[in-house]
């Protein structure tokens, strides 16, 4: 069972500290997921991910249905026995894996008709299908339900269309759960359009779920319209249920969703830019395989107390990926992580003081110097 306790709302602010208790351990928030999509925080062990201040991980339904199979995983144990994590796991349905697949699916009311990314062979998701193998194989703390994400642009009658059937779909979903060890979140939909966000919001406020994913943003859509339609969501969504912001971001986005309220966030960014060379510091974003860095021998980030920032250096780092060593990656990615989860955790203390706006202020200035 998965229940939200909030704590305290920063003064200023809609910025909240609360504590989301589950079966397997709390997660304190303002929280980072980081992205295990098929099992694995790719290049990262579960007990450096602890180590780091990991309290929850997102996998994906989608791609653990496909591969390995979830009747596999089912048989060994569930998805927390087979990738060695006791803490909680939010999966995502892959309503916007199969979203994203454009020319592969087929939408229709009974569900999603899509051929696998992978061979080739048709699959059929149905809200049924999706709770089921979260639920029953997968053994998800937290599921989210099928839905239909939109592109964007596009007209308010899609946006409504899909966002009704999302509605449809959560019903069945909810029909479909058979016990209450596994949490399932509704996800509001309706594009950049507010009167259909709030449409969502309170078709959805009527039925019973454990909290609230803001889903289909951050495809395409300006900064300015994302972070409006989150600030407009928070204000409409229940005070005592989580509000999760689905796929997002970089670290002025949290700043700016968790002034608004939000309480859970997940993203493969600093895991997919480790990995390619992008660190995230307290000054900015740097990309330590450049020259510049050949002889640069003070850590990734000087104000950072990470393992890779307390022993390694950005020449080093610059190293090991211009010669394609695979430590490179792993390293950077986990310094990427570190300053994600240390970021939450000092947003946290700071609404706990209400002094989240200075804290943001502050960040921004070293951040994004101008």
């Amino acid at each position: 069972m998965v229940k939200f306790e909030l704590i305290h709302t920063d003064k200023k602010t809609g910025a909240r500290a609360g504590v989301l208790h589950t079966s397997r351990g709390d997660v304190e928030t303002p929280a980072f997921m980081p992205v295990g999509t098929q099992g694995t925080v790719k290049t990262i062990i579960p007990e450096e991910l602890k180590s780091i201040g990991a309290q929850m991980i997102l996998s994906n339904a989608y791609h653990l249905a496909l591969r390995p199979g979830a009747q596999l995983i089912a048989k060994a144990g569930g998805l927390h026995k087979f990738m060695h994590w006791d803490g909680p796991i939010l999966t995502d349905s892959g309503g916007y894996q199969v979203f994203s697949l454009a020319k592969l699916r087929k939408v229709e009311e009974e569900g999603v008709r899509f051929r696998s990314h992978i061979d080739g062979d048709m699959h059929f998701f149905t809200p049924e299908s999706v709770v089921q193998i979260q639920e029953e194989f997968l053994g998800s703390d937290i599921m989210m339900p099928l839905d239909e994400c939109t592109d964007y642009p596009c007209s308010k009658s899609v946006a409504l269309s899909a966002m009704e059937r999302t509605y449809r779909w959560l019903q069945r979903s909810i029909k479909a759960k058979k016990g209450n060890k596994s949490a399932l979140f509704a996800i509001i939909q309706g594009s950049v359009y507010k009167d259909l966000r709030k449409q969502c919001i309170d078709l959805m406020g009527e039925l019973n779920v454990d909290g609230y994913a803001l889903g289909g943003l951050s495809v395409g859509e300006d900064k300015s319209a994302t972070y409006e339609i989150v600030s407009h969501c928070c204000r409409y969504l229940p005070k005592d249920k989580t509000r999760y912001l689905m796929g997002v971001g970089k670290p002025q986005d949290l700043l700016e969703s968790v002034q608004y309220g939000v309480d859970i966030f997940d993203c493969s960014l600093p895991t997919r830019e480790g990995r390619t060379g992008k660190s995230f510091t307290s000054s900015g974003e740097i990309t330590i395989r450049n020259s510049l860095f050949k002889e640069d021998f003070n850590p990734i980030d000087k104000d950072c107390d990470c393992y890779v920032c307390k022993n390694y250096t950005r020449s080093y780092l610059r190293h090991l990926f211009n010669t394609s060593e695979i430590l490179g990656p792993r390293l950077n990615s986990f310094h990427n992580l570190y300053f994600y989860l240390s970021l939450m955790k000092k947003m946290r203390e700071s609404i706990l003081k209400d002094s989240f706006l200075d804290f943001k202020k502050e960040f921004m200035r070293k951040y994004a110097p101008s």
